[in-house]
């Protein structure tokens, strides 16, 4: 059988990097191909390259697609003959309609003027193929992270794709809406549809794909498959980042001090909806030295928590009472919160955590800009030995602290992010979603960091939806459901099981 994509010795290079070198990828017709490899490996860049984002003539190497060489010079090249790419960070528009969405540039129009019916018709079907029962008027920002996942396949779909590749598509989604995009993948399948799906979810990987490509450092060092049996996440890692990761998780000694951070009967109603009660008595402790987690299902409420505790950065007819070493404490806004000692790491550290377009130095410092001033001037010299030193401790990989944060990789910014608030010197950090969309090794850095911030006395919450990151990390763990704590327990005792029945008694309660 003829591969319906062909990457062959394809190499990249940007100034003074090389990002790519020799990679060869080959996809067959109906595959689900799996691509893994750290954050910085080259896979995006891989996919930019094949999309016509880097257009022909940017890079060195031969493209064939049905047989045939290409040369794409824009994104619409590759679309127009069915090689579709989906975008981590989603490509909707939020106040326009799912219709509006799948049509935006492919108008149903006749002599200028738009056929909503045919729009409407068509919007139908195409949400059907994908399990969507959205009216199609239904506006992007009505709806969850799941179903605009699903919004954007429906709008691959009606490109009449032959080729789909998903950047990390499950990253932002629950367990359940995550099965049910694995699941469409493998409908697609057996209508002979090829997908590449790129993922730090080994899990589901080794799950859904048919053959595994692994790039490491800008070069292809493997490709598995999974059909003949015998791969695991172990087998993928030890290819990912070169040698065995015996422990996914770092050995910490634990010693917990004292309550730090006290929340008592803390309630949040919804920003736009004054009767929607969000967060509903919640009260919480975390003691220095300690590692609290926070589990629940997605739309559970714990982002929302976390952000209405942060100087109220979320909802409105906030009340309850805040102790920091058992004193009140005002935390009605972000500058108060941060003085009181919280610092809060956001689970969108694109949209919120970072200025994407400014370098490292200013990021580390952008929380805290009284730390390098004097007399309300910064000084630069000191901004200068602020940015260095974190980047050297928590091991940022990049050119310098002068390099513009978007072209860091996931987890390089996730490092940024931390160095900006813990330059701000907080006593309790909240840690929303600190590993999505990062590789395992990044992850375990993170961990490392999260281990010495406690080691330190810090009081650490974390907020996860991947479990076994919280029984691994955590010395104790509360279980949010619909805006409320319905169970807490040591993480030693814990298990996922005994999470879902802790979630499913408070349904059925």
């Amino acid at each position: 059988m003829q591969p319906i994509l062909e990457m062959t010795n394809i190499t990249k290079t940007f100034p003074g990097v090389k990002a790519l070198t020799d990679v060869n990828l080959t996809v067959m017709p109906g595959e689900i191909h799996g691509v893994v490899g750290e954050n910085g490996a080259g896979k995006s860049t891989l996919m930019k390259v094949l999309s016509g984002v880097y257009p022909a003539g940017s890079y060195e190497g031969v493209i064939r697609f049905e047989g045939r060489p290409r040369a794409f010079r824009a994104i619409s090249d590759s679309e127009d003959i069915g090689i579709i790419i989906i975008h981590q960070e989603l490509a909707l528009v939020p106040l326009l309609s799912i219709a509006e969405n799948i049509f935006l540039g492919q108008e149903t129009a006749r002599g200028g003027v738009i056929n909503w019916f045919e729009a409407f018709s068509k919007t139908r079907k195409l949400l059907d193929l994908v399990g969507l029962k959205e009216h199609p008027n239904t506006l992007i920002t009505n709806i969850g992270t799941g179903k605009q996942q699903l919004v954007e396949i429906a709008k691959a779909l009606n490109k009449k794709v032959k080729l789909l590749i998903l950047d990390e598509p499950t990253s932002s989604l629950n367990e359940r809406d995550s099965e049910a995009l694995l699941n469409l993948l493998r409908g697609f399948k057996q209508q002979g549809i090829s997908s590449i799906l790129i993922t730090h979810k080994l899990n589901e990987i080794v799950d859904v794909a048919d053959r595994i490509t692994v790039i490491r450092d800008g070069k292809t060092v493997d490709t598995l498959d999974v059909t003949e049996g015998g791969i695991d996440e172990d087998r993928i890692i030890k290819a990912m980042v070169g040698r065995d990761l015996t422990d996914r998780y770092p050995p910490r000694s634990v010693a917990i001090g004292a309550p730090v951070l006290e929340v008592r009967n803390w309630n949040v109603f919804h920003p736009q909806h004054s009767d929607r009660h969000v967060i509903k008595d919640v009260s919480l402790t975390v003691r220095a030295g300690e590692v609290v987690g926070i589990a629940g299902l997605m739309g559970a409420g714990r982002t929302e928590f976390a952000m209405s505790l942060f100087g109220r950065s979320w909802g409105q007819k906030i009340s309850g009472e805040v102790l920091m070493h058992g004193k009140p404490v005002d935390v009605s806004s972000i500058p108060k919160a941060t003085q009181a000692g919280l610092a809060y790491v956001t689970e969108d550290r694109k949209t919120y955590g970072l200025v994407l377009i400014d370098h490292i130095k200013h990021n580390t410092t952008l929380a805290n800009l009284k730390g390098v001033a004097a007399r309300g001037v910064v000084d630069e010299v000191r901004e200068l030995q602020v940015a260095n030193k974190y980047r050297k401790d928590l091991r940022i990989r990049s050119s310098g602290v002068f390099q513009t944060t978007m072209n860091l990789s996931g987890g390089n910014q996730q490092k940024v992010v931390l160095a900006k608030w813990l330059f701000s010197g907080p006593e309790v950090l909240i840690l929303d979603e600190p590993t999505r969309g990062i590789d395992v090794g990044a992850k375990y850095e993170i961990y490392g960091i999260i281990n010495e911030l406690a080691a330190s006395g810090k009081a650490v919450i974390v907020i996860s939806s991947e479990m076994p990151e919280l029984l691994g990390i955590t010395d104790r763990i509360y279980v949010m459901n619909e805006g409320r704590f319905v169970a807490e327990m040591p993480a030693r005792e814990a298990s996922q099981e005994k999470i879902m029945r802790a979630i499913m008694k408070s349904w059925e309660d």
